[in-house]
């Protein structure tokens, strides 16, 4: 066991793009100092360094684990230290304490001290935070193809007679093959031929993106299938819906705690709110997005061909239950499902410092 003589260490960060405010308290509360560092390795040293001085350093409490936080989270982590996600203070108590860097990052460590903020950060330095990259630049180039082609689109509508007779209601890749074969001349300096110009560069853009989407799909089918085989051995799951997945419960999955944490993680777990006689839940508008969407499109791709799914919905309209409801109930079947998919790809940590003190 620790001796009484030893201070425990809980530090809290504010974190920020190019600094962060630290605060560091011991086993009983009292404050022992605040430290502000760059947001650079050098930083980290020196904040971990300084928290070491004053005893063992027993837990983090960082804010914005997944942004500007990310670089100190995975720097604790690796040397050992028990990282805990921090959400922001609630107004209650920023109206009532005030707002400032070093304030912030006390009320981080207290929020860990007294057990308030449980949450264990993705460590964010494994195969899925590489599909979560590589799915931020696939998002970005279907959003700049979309616009491209809705662009090439409200060109046609106000081109000259000439030119919109000869595309008009052609289907999108005939469309964007016509066009590219078009020459505008050296110096264009008419309307058709400035149009054709302008909705010619709008078509090569769209085939670049394409051609750029189409590698990223490439890459993540790989990762993807390195990451969950088994996931995609599931019928009805593609490489699309797994990476989102993923995505949500990152490269350390055992920091869930239960299915039900995993569900809550997703947004399908229904919230209590009963009060006096009334019993009863309500929808659960939280949790990542991205995962209850996916969780979505399984949900309604089995009610199509699934006989067991079909059979449960056909038992819940008996009951008078509505198409929603039922789609809900079955997000959170088919969680349970996914978490036992996940859960064999638990790593090892290594042993934080004070379990190596406990031990010693």
């Amino acid at each position: 066991m620790l001796s009484s003589s030893i201070t425990s260490v809980t530090l809290g960060v504010d974190t920020h793009a190019d600094v962060h405010v630290a605060a560091a308290l011991d086993q009983l509360g009292r404050r022992l100092g605040t430290l502000t560092v760059p947001a650079t390795p050098e930083g980290y040293a020196s904040l971990e360094s300084w928290a070491a001085n004053m005893g063992i350093i027993e837990q983090v409490g960082l804010e914005g684990t997944g942004c500007y936080g990310a670089g100190l989270s995975r720097w604790m982590r690796q040397r050992g230290h028990r990282v805990v996600e921090v959400n922001r203070p609630d107004r209650q108590t920023r109206r009532r304490r005030g707002k400032s860097d070093a304030v912030d990052a006390e009320a981080a460590a207290r929020a860990v001290q007294a057990g308030v903020a449980t949450a264990i950060p993705k460590t964010g330095d494994g195969a899925v935070e590489m599909i979560r990259t590589l799915r931020v630049a696939r998002r970005s180039a279907m959003k700049a193809r979309t616009q491209a082609v809705n662009q090439l689109k409200s060109l046609i509508v106000t081109a000259p007679d000439t030119l919109r007779e000869r595309i008009r209601g052609l289907h999108r890749s005939e469309l964007i093959r016509t066009v590219t074969r078009w020459r505008a001349g050296a110096e264009p300096d008419t309307l058709t031929a400035v149009t054709k110009l302008a909705m010619k560069s709008i078509a090569l853009r769209y085939q670049q993106l394409s051609d750029e989407t189409s590698e990223l799909d490439r890459h993540l089918h790989r990762l993807v299938g390195q990451a969950a085989a088994e996931l995609l051995a599931v019928k009805g799951l593609g490489a699309g819906t797994v990476a989102a997945l993923l995505i949500a419960v990152g490269d350390n999955p055992e920091r869930l705690r239960s299915e039900s944490a995993f569900a809550h993680l997703c947004g399908v777990a229904p919230i209590p709110a009963s009060s006096g006689k009334t019993s009863r839940h309500r929808l659960n508008r939280g949790g990542d997005r991205q995962a209850n969407h996916a969780l979505y499109m399984i949900t309604v791709t089995r009610m199509a061909w699934e006989p067991r799914t079909r059979a449960y919905v056909a038992r819940r309209t008996a009951e008078g239950k509505t198409k929603s409801e039922i789609i809900r109930c079955l997000k959170r079947h088919i969680a349970r499902e996914i978490y036992r998919l996940l859960v064999p790809r638990i790593p090892v940590h290594p042993p934080s410092q004070r379990d190596l003190a406990t031990a010693a």
